[in-house]
């Protein structure tokens, strides 16, 4: 699977982790920035970067990280047609894929050990949509709405 990870500074240490990660795992892991740790960087231009490469390549899936995960989920709801969910522990991770065929993930960071972070991360991209109608017909009422704005 390709996997398209961004973070910030308070996030880079896990995203250099998590490249590591999902790589030794044989996916293929593409980064999206920051690309050197800077305390004045910006999030949004690598969370949307990641966003739309996700979009790009549907069967893809995204991790966006940051201090507390809810601006870099925020970014990549910009572009349309990307569902982001803020992912704070295994069981949200695995329900916005299960529930929402969420296509990112949002992690906070500063929220998390590196090995809590991990289980998360893991648990979000094991887990496949359940195609269940209801949880379709939810996903099409936010496609339809999104089309028409």
């Amino acid at each position: 699977m390709r996997l398209h990870i961004a973070a910030d500074h308070a996030g880079f240490e896990l995203k250099q982790h998590l490249i590591q990660h999902f790589s030794d795992q044989g996916h293929d892991v593409v980064d999206h920035g920051a690309f050197e740790y800077d305390a004045q960087d910006d999030y949004p231009p690598f969370c949307i970067s990641a966003a739309e490469a996700v979009l790009e390549a549907p069967g893809d899936l995204g991790i966006v990280i940051g201090g507390s995960g809810n601006g870099e989920q925020l970014a990549a709801n910009r572009v349309s047609g990307i569902r982001a969910a803020l992912i704070w522990s295994e069981e949200t991770a695995r329900l916005a894929r299960q529930h929402n065929d969420a296509q990112i993930g949002s992690i906070g960071a500063r929220m998390h050990s590196l090995e809590e972070a991990t289980a998360i991360a893991d648990a979000f991209v094991g887990e496949p949509f359940s195609g269940d109608a209801r949880h379709q017909r939810r996903i099409d009422l936010m496609l339809d709405y999104e089309a028409k704005a």
